[in-house]
């Protein structure tokens, strides 16, 4: 499809075409597919919010495809049958059959088992709306215990008969060079000219690390440094619990704490006055990403200097997880989705370090990039595609050539030049 209008894709999906969103990371797919849900849901419309992780789907406010579809933990059709799973419940038929658009984010990480139970509960439950399935092979690839099937293997990705739309504007960066060279690692071409480039960004990061956030790729790296670097600021420490409000008795208490991990959101937030933070959604004065220091901190709020010298002060917000029910509005029987529980925390972050995972969709100035613990396909682009600026980014010496960390799953490389 040459246009990515919203009006286009939202006609082109109310056709009842299938749709596959992708390009490269900074491109604009989630704010493109989140305009996409807010037209259906301002015309009354229902939509289905799903991914294949837990934190993925509660980036998009939804839930996981085994949830949704009740698939309890089966990977594959026959181990559906296997667990008794196969026919669905009258009460799921009900709930997929409401729905007019299914999305499916972070598609590169659904497996081709996973996407053919998908069809085969969609084709039981009658569902005749459209699917939108969003994301980037060339990232993320499934997470699976034997050997790796992308959803673009799957017999039923051809039996959707998917539109492809490709976004190629980069929305995070304005340098060309850099975004040519992005591009280049993102389908692992690294030539010379590449190498001498990434080179470049190996420069020495000074005494005082606060300036920067540093990149990892494993949890516990990510957390000594945020605490070393937090104990290293002088001052008191406030520690700032997470609040939740249930709105539903049954739910439970291991429900929340699992949403809480997924959602990135800490149970306490522990913060100094002077220390970096780093903002985590979207907002009118602040952005996903954006970086600034703590000035003020009080039971309720947290003042933050931005670098733009304007000062936030930041409440709690609300993040909400809610669930698919039948009610009764205005005597009719309809799936409504209702609240089961809300988290309140302020949104930012240590601006320390974070992983490569947690950063998915941040825009970052002033980053760290430790190469060191590259370890999965395409982690080295998730992770060059967070800075904003070359001129903002630090490469650590890594153990291999910049050709063997630039690495792609050879079938998502195939599947992308088609």
């Amino acid at each position: 499809m040459e246009t990515t209008s919203l009006s286009t894709l939202l006609d082109t999906l109310q056709s009842g075409q299938n749709l596959f969103l992708t390009g490269g990371a900074g491109t604009g797919k989630t704010t493109l597919t989140r305009q996409i849900i807010a037209a259906y849901g301002a015309e009354g419309k229902k939509v289905a919010k799903l991914a294949s992780t837990g934190m993925a789907a509660a980036l998009i406010g939804g839930q996981t495809l085994h949830s949704f579809f009740d698939l309890g933990i089966a990977d594959s059709e026959t181990d559906l049958e296997r667990r008794g799973k196969l026919i669905p419940k009258k009460k799921i038929v009900k709930l997929v059959r409401a729905m007019d658009l299914v999305v499916i984010d972070e598609i590169s990480m659904v497996s081709a088992e996973v996407l053919d139970m998908v069809r085969l509960r969609l084709l039981q439950c009658g569902f005749d709306g459209a699917l939108l399935a969003v994301g980037d092979f060339l990232q993320l690839p499934p997470v699976t215990k034997g050997t790796i099937r992308f959803a673009f293997e799957a017999p039923s990705w051809e039996q959707f008969a998917f539109e492809t739309v490709t976004l190629t504007h980069n929305w995070r960066s304005e340098d060309a060079e850099f975004n040519g060279v992005l591009n280049a690692v993102r389908h692992a071409r690294v030539t010379e000219e590449e190498h001498c480039y990434l080179h470049e960004l190996i420069k020495p990061t000074g005494d005082d690390l606060s300036r920067y956030t540093f990149l990892y790729g494993t949890n516990r790296s990510a957390f000594e440094h945020n605490r070393e670097q937090l104990d290293a600021v002088e001052g008191d420490l406030y520690a700032f619990e997470t609040q939740s409000v249930c709105h539903d008795a049954k739910t439970q208490q291991r429900e929340v704490e699992r949403f809480m991990a997924d959602a990135r959101i800490p149970e306490v937030l522990e913060l100094k006055v002077g220390v970096p933070v780093l903002f985590t959604r979207n907002s009118w004065n602040y952005v996903n990403g954006q970086r600034g220091i703590v000035v003020r901190l009080e039971q309720d709020s947290v003042h933050i200097r931005k670098e733009d010298g304007m000062v936030v002060k930041l409440e709690r917000v609300g993040t909400e997880k809610s669930r698919w029910e039948e009610r009764t509005v205005e005597k009719e029987k309809q799936m409504v989705e209702v609240p089961q529980f809300t988290l309140y925390q302020f949104p930012i972050v240590l601006a320390f370090a974070i992983t490569i995972h947690k950063s998915q969709g941040m825009s970052i100035g002033d980053l760290v990039i430790d190469t060191t613990e590259i370890f999965a396909p395409s982690q080295f682009y998730v992770a060059l595609s967070r800075a904003i600026s070359p001129h903002s980014l630090i490469l650590k010496q890594p153990r291999v050539n910049w050709a063997n960390l630039a690495f792609v799953h050879p079938k998502a490389l195939s599947f992308g030049q088609e």
